[in-house]
């Protein structure tokens, strides 16, 4: 019998790894079996996920603390990484921030600050990975994690910056993938609707959102834990090899309507 989403050997480098879907996705890449690197700016919480997916699944882990936004961080931070397991075959750029306010009243420094963590943070990460790792091997698996805001706009939550952010993650990732398929390096993006995090939890259980759940969306409830992993774990399988350049939306129908 084929397994065909195994990943055991690989090197997962999930950012945005201290709390929320990137450990839920770093966890089930672990499950599949792969090596987990998590990063983020806080290192007492990643060096406890990982020492947690390291007792759980029984797969190497590291811990690097890594500000995405310093371009000589992230270089120092992918060097670390190879030096200890020599090979980075998987990168989930999930590292993201979200400024809600109306449009008229966001600041320069909003927009700067989403539009750096957001798209160009995870440019950062590609683009180091890619060229110290994945064209070298001549293999690789990228997942940008976008979101719907960046397909579509949206009237309950105000948040301009956010949507121009996610949306050029969206047509990022189209254009890694153009550039690096040569490289056999499948580059692809996720957009999650609705998910619990400590960044959404607030809005989301406000009885405005929970009734533009009901409206909105047409499986008419919040992504659940878990339901953004098999997304995850099949653009990172080796068995997915034919499909890049997508945008994957994982958010109940949202944007189908």
């Amino acid at each position: 019998m084929n397994n065909y989403f195994d990943l055991t050997g690989q090197v997962a480098v999930v950012t945005g790894c201290s709390t929320g879907l990137g450990v839920q996705m770093a966890k089930a890449l672990a499950n599949q079996g792969a090596k987990i690197v998590a990063i983020a700016r806080r290192k007492e919480m990643i060096e406890a996920v990982a020492k947690e997916i390291a007792d759980t699944y029984k797969v190497e882990t590291l811990a690097v603390q890594c500000d995405i936004t310093d371009t000589a961080r992230v270089e120092a931070t992918v060097d670390e990484i190879l030096a200890k397991f020599g090979r980075i075959d998987i990168l989930i750029n999930n590292a993201g921030t979200g400024a809600v306010a109306p449009a008229e009243d966001i600041t320069d420094d909003q927009f700067y600050n989403e539009i750096n963590i957001d798209m160009f943070g995870s440019f950062r990460m590609a683009r180091s990975i890619a060229k110290k790792a994945m064209i070298p091997a001549r293999y690789g698996r990228i997942i940008n994690i976008a979101s719907m805001y960046g397909m579509v706009g949206n009237k309950v939550a105000p948040c301009s910056p956010y949507h121009a952010a996610k949306g050029g993650v969206v047509n990022m990732t189209r254009g890694l993938a153009a550039e690096w398929g040569k490289y056999n390096i499948n580059v692809n993006a996720i957009c999650p609707g609705y998910f619990y995090s400590p960044l959404t939890k607030e809005t989301l259980d406000s009885d405005f959102f929970q009734q533009n759940a009901q409206t909105m969306i047409p499986l008419s409830r919040y992504g659940n834990e878990g339901e953004l992993d098999t997304a995850a774990i099949f653009l990172a399988s080796p068995a997915s090899s034919y499909v890049t350049g997508v945008i994957l939306p994982v958010d109940g129908g949202y944007t189908a309507m």
